[in-house]
């Protein structure tokens, strides 16, 4: 069964189930677990290569200064690539590196998960499914 896989998997880094708090995967968490992080990170898996006006299009009510500093932190934590071209005016891509798009393998079905049952754990109705 892949769920009792995956608690020995954490059973062998974290034996006693205690996650210290000076423990790297928990700054890692907080990169990749922000507001707006998984947001772009799926963005670009399913876009792509795509442009800040378009990853800004996509996480939509990000400002500017928060879409800044998530490019940021993921280009520095080796999850999104970062192209800057030569030219006026200037222009930039974004794109997963190959341990970004492993990570979004992950986050996908997260995703998934949260707008199936968003509805009925905050009494809310999700919008429905935009069709772009």
């Amino acid at each position: 069964m892949k769920v009792s896989h995956e608690v020995s998997a954490l059973r062998q880094r974290f034996p006693d189930l205690v996650f210290e708090a000076g423990c790297p995967s928990r700054v890692l968490l907080d990169h990749v677990m922000s507001k707006w992080s998984p947001l772009v990170l799926l963005a670009l898996a399913e876009g792509g290569t795509l442009r800040w006006s378009e990853l800004r299009r996509r996480a939509e009510g990000v400002s500017e200064k928060m879409l800044a500093q998530t490019l940021r932190t993921l280009v520095d934590d080796g999850l999104v690539a970062r192209e800057a071209h030569p030219v006026v005016p200037p222009h930039v891509d974004y794109a997963l590196t190959p341990l970004g798009r492993e990570l979004t393998d992950l986050l996908s079905p997260l995703m998934v998960w949260a707008f199936d049952h968003a509805g009925a754990i905050l009494g809310v109705e999700p919008p429905p499914a935009r069709r772009d």
